[in-house]
């Protein structure tokens, strides 16, 4: 890309960025932890609010909200002011690479520079419009898109980090926290999944992993715990189904959670504590 091309595409992104209240990176230090279903349901708790919002599928290779939001089938259209994002029912815009491949068994089998290619892509070309949170998914760890994301958005408000309360979690959730602060990015706080589980039918607590976990790294990194998801089967069963679970459980503590959840990362960004 020649530097006249370089430059119109960074003053692109800094236009569409500018029409987005709030940037919210959503991230962890290692897969498995559920980091794409907190993203999710965390756009979709916004939303609930009444709140303009769109959700940016930053994890190339393994891309996952498409499915979650049961818009698998939906592909991305370009215009002449740019490109359509797919849209869910609620209205939430949403931008994926799993759009951009033949079916959901299609492996993207990029290095990094196509991936950051397409990164700035989806930032300078996806018609976002006026949007009061832009919810955005990375990938596990702290490589190429991640890096991406954070010298890309010149005003990311912050950082939500997801971990599980498990010791190898918790030891690797560090170095994201230690990625965020090296870039600048405020830290919002970190949110612990799978946190005990709790009956769905008699609400009892069970606490399979080891418990306190969250509130110890919190602690001990200086950082806010947003809350805790408690671990419930029917968050996989609704993910498999594309029904977010926030929708098909309104009333259930892990819906509860995610509504507390959004109204302290609705206080950190208005200055609250």
């Amino acid at each position: 890309m020649r530097n006249d091309d370089i430059i119109k595409q960074r003053d692109k992104i800094k236009e569409r960025m500018s029409r987005i209240k709030n940037k919210i990176v959503v991230m962890s230090g290692k897969g498995g932890v559920g980091k794409s279903t907190v993203a999710v349901n965390l756009a979709l708790s916004f939303n609930l609010k009444g709140y303009k919002v769109g959700l940016l599928d930053a994890d190339i290779t393994g891309y996952s909200v498409p499915k979650l939001l049961n818009l698998s089938s939906e592909k991305l259209y370009n215009t002449d002011e740019g490109i359509l994002p797919a849209e869910t029912t609620m209205g939430i815009k949403v931008a994926s690479a799993g759009f951009l491949t033949e079916s959901e068994e299609t492996p993207i089998i990029w290095r990094g520079p196509l991936k950051a290619s397409l990164i700035k892509e989806f930032l300078s070309s996806i018609i976002w419009g006026d949007l009061d949170y832009l919810i955005i998914d990375l990938p596990p760890g702290t490589g190429d898109e991640p890096l991406s994301i954070a010298q890309d958005i010149p005003d990311i408000s912050g950082a939500v980090i997801v971990t599980i309360p498990s010791d190898l979690s918790q030891r690797v959730v560090r170095r994201a926290v230690n990625f965020a602060r090296l870039l600048n990015m405020r830290i919002i706080g970190i949110i612990e999944n799978m946190s005990g589980f709790v009956c769905p039918h008699c609400g009892a607590r069970v606490d399979i992993f080891n418990s306190g976990g969250g509130e110890k790294i919190a602690k001990d990194l200086n950082v806010p715990l947003l809350g805790k998801i408690p671990l419930d089967p029917r968050v996989a069963e609704s993910g498999d189904n594309g029904i977010p679970f926030i929708l098909a459980h309104k009333d259930s503590e892990v819906s509860k959670s995610f509504m507390e959840i959004v109204e302290k990362i609705e206080d950190f960004l208005k200055g609250g504590k």
